[in-house]
């Protein structure tokens, strides 16, 4: 297994979380061009993602004759990032299957106003399963070098959080206080 790029794993990660395992279109995060391009055939050198026909125009990566092709994200795509594909396509990411609501989703709900992404941070961690770094990435959008970051910052304002080991993928739990 290679290490994914920052980039790499921004892609696969916004995969992950669409109905189809589409790794297109970009997220806002992510500026079209060489980076993410290179980022991409490094994913389909490595078996991580893979060309399909499509029939979303938003997902189409290049057109042959009259075939359009998109590119996904495969099992073993979601394997680096540490999410499981049971299922196939029915199934792209187990992280987001809905559960009882935070208590940040339920204030923000009855606020009317967004939750903060650190409350959303830590009810990830306080999963008995913790979180992973892409499912931290995907959840706030955050580059994985600012996800670190607050992690630091919510170590410094006082929140254990341990790091252990699942499938060959780091996971994060914040120990309740």
């Amino acid at each position: 297994m290679i290490k994914l790029s920052d980039t790499q794993a921004i892609l696969l990660s916004t995969a992950a979380q669409r109905a189809d395992g589409s790794l297109l279109p970009l997220p806002a995060n992510l500026k079209p061009g060489g980076g993410a391009t290179k980022a991409m055939g490094v994913l389909i050198t490595h078996g991580y993602a893979e060309e399909r026909d499509t029939e979303d125009a938003g997902a189409v990566r290049r057109v042959e004759d009259d075939r359009r092709i998109g590119l996904f994200i495969t099992a073993a795509g979601a394997a680096a990032i540490g999410v499981a594909l049971p299922g196939g396509d029915e199934a792209r990411n187990k992280a987001a299957k809905v559960e009882t609501p935070s208590p940040a989703v339920l204030l923000a709900a009855a606020t009317g106003k967004a939750p903060a992404k650190t409350s959303l941070v830590l009810d990830l961690m306080r999963r008995p399963v913790g979180a992973t770094l892409a499912e931290l990435i995907a959840v706030t959008g955050w580059l994985p070098h600012t996800t670190r970051a607050a992690l630091t910052g919510l170590r410094k304002k006082g929140h254990e959080i341990t790091r252990g080991r699942r499938e060959g993928v780091t996971f994060y739990v914040a120990v309740a206080k």
